[in-house]
């Protein structure tokens, strides 16, 4: 997938909250931080998002976009 923000972050999910429509994923990234998203709860499913996976954080404007690996 081809994306046009130049901002990129390695990062593992740390955890998931999905709710009805809306889901809260939580990152831990290469620096001792945490980074988090929020998200349609049918993007989580449909990236198969669970914790442990490894993913990039993609940074543009006030968005974080998680593009798995």
């Amino acid at each position: 997938m081809k994306y046009g923000a130049r901002n990129a972050i390695s990062a593992k999910v740390k955890s998931v909250k999905k709710g009805d429509v809306m889901s809260l994923v939580k990152f831990d990234v290469t620096s001792p931080a945490t980074m988090a998203s929020v998200l349609t709860t049918e993007s989580v499913e449909e990236m198969g998002l669970n914790p442990g996976d490894k993913v990039l954080l993609v940074v543009k404007a006030i968005h974080v976009l998680p593009v798995k690996e």
